[in-house]
Parts: structure tokens; sequence; C-alpha cells
């Protein structure tokens, strides 16, 4: 049967845009298997890029074949290969969660095949060393309820780039950046000196400095709703735990252990997706 040249290559093209997209899945449960260690590793001050992986229950060093994002966890069925230890669901969820936003971002952005450009590219790679260090805070947090200096100092360092490629690009007015930045640096200088005089990290501090590079890459609107739905979030927690605790006669502190941080990350990445998704749907 005859077929279009026309046809033949729409179909071409269409196979092109889902290998394209299978591609920047790939990379997505890459980064997956990153985070996972990465959170694990960060808040115990160990080597997140030389130091083999290894099962955190026998020691054991991982070969290969147990490292393979998504199929490792699946074949294993969960479990270390070495001590037969189950392994945290986490890990499958977390990978699977960074791939399926890897090729959201890119779909959002219209960043395919068709639209392959430099410009794509780097804009692209950006958003995904801001998502990297979204991911990071707000893991770390729901782990261990702290706002780890190092990533904020991560996350300052690729609002500095940010800032520059914009300015190269758009020359907008960059005097706001700026100012967000050394507010940024103020308040990791002010976090060093309490951690000097008191042996631990400022968590307010943390959250401010979190919120300043929210406004960077996603823009004050989606950090202001951010902000805005984790302190109604937090108003209704506070309101329902003080109600139940005076049923119980407990002055058990609420609002010390709420991981403020993680509500801040997932809120924030949900407004992003969703603005940019009224953006190339209206």
């Amino acid at each position: 049967m005859y077929m279009p040249k026309s046809l033949k290559k729409g179909e071409t093209e269409q196979k092109m845009e889902y290998l394209f997209y299978l591609f920047i899945f790939i990379i997505g449960i890459v980064f997956g298997s990153f985070y996972t260690l990465a959170v694990y590793r960060i808040p115990k001050k160990e080597d997140i890029l030389h130091t083999h992986s290894y099962c955190p229950e026998c020691q054991h060093k991982l070969g290969f074949l147990d490292l393979i994002p998504l199929f490792s966890y699946a074949f294993l069925r969960g479990k270390c290969r070495y001590c037969g230890k189950k392994i945290r669901p986490r890990y499958f969820i977390i990978e699977f969660i960074s791939g399926c936003f890897f090729v959201a971002l890119a779909y959002l952005m219209k960043f395919n095949v068709e639209n392959l450009t430099a410009i794509k590219a780097i804009d692209f790679s950006f958003m995904v060393l801001y998502f990297t260090y979204i991911i990071l805070m707000a893991g770390i947090d729901k782990e261990n309820r702290q706002i780890q200096k190092g990533v904020n100092i991560y996350g300052i360092a690729i609002s500095i780039g940010y800032m520059i490629y914009l300015y190269i690009i758009e020359e907008p007015s960059i005097y706001r950046y700026g100012i967000y930045l050394m507010f940024s640096i103020v308040c990791l200088g002010l976090d060093s000196i309490t951690f000097r005089k008191y042996a631990k990290h400022t968590y307010i501090y943390g959250l401010i400095i979190t919120t300043i590079i929210m406004a960077i890459f996603t823009g004050e609107f989606v950090m202001y709703e951010t902000v805005l739905t984790v302190l109604l979030a937090i108003a209704i927690y506070v309101a329902i735990k003080k109600i139940q605790n005076k049923r119980k006669k407990d002055k058990e502190p609420v609002f010390q252990k709420m991981q403020i941080g993680y509500m801040l990350g997932i809120a924030n990445i949900a407004f992003f997706l969703f603005v940019m998704f009224c953006q190339r749907t209206f």
C-alpha cells in the first residue's frame, strides 16, 4: 500500500519524539538514584561522589546489577541481594517520580526534538539543578528535620549561575535578584554564627534561604503561593493538634516537629508545574 511521504515523515518524527522523552525519563531515574543516595549520606557527612554504593544494613558493596534504577528494585523484589533485608520503597518511588518529573518538565518547557536548541537545553538543565536542590532539601528535612547548610550553599551557587545566564540572554533587571542573594548570604552567615555559638543550625534561616531560592527560579508569584499554602496547612495542622493535645492533656510542642522545608518543596514543585501547564495550555 502506498503511503504518502508526509505521513511517513510524521510517523518518524513521532517515534523520535517518544525516543527523546524515553531518554529524558532514563536521565531522570538516574538522577533519582543519586537523590536517594545523597539524602541518606549528606546528613551523615559521607562522601556522595566517590564512595561506592553499599547496603545500609550489611554494608556490602553493591554491584552494577544492583544499581540499575527502578529495574534492580523490581528484579530483587525490594530486597538486598546479599543480606535479604527489605529495601525501603522510597528508593523506587523517588526514582520513578524523578523520571516522570523530568519528562513533564521537558514537555511543559517545549523541550523536544523539533525544539532542540542550546537555549532550551540550558533552560532545562538549570531547572534540573533547581529540582535537585528541592529534592535534597526536602528529602533531608523529611528524614531529619533540618535544612542542610551545604545544600543551601549549593542552592545559592546555582542561583548565582542562573542570574548570570538570565542577564546574558535577556538582560533583565537583576537588582532584586541581587538583593535576594545578599539576604541569603546574610542568613547563611547568621546561621554559621549561631552554629558556632550553640552547636546547632537555625531552622528558620534555612527556610528563609530556601524561599529566596524558590523566588529566583520559579518566580515571586509561585513562591508566594507556596508559602501561603504551607502557612495555611500549618495553621490547620496546629489547630487540630492543639485540640487533640488538650483532650490528652499533652503539652508536646507541635511546631518544632513539623518538616516545613519538606512541605515547601512539595508545594513549590506542584505550583510550578501547574503554572507551566496553564501557560502551555492557555
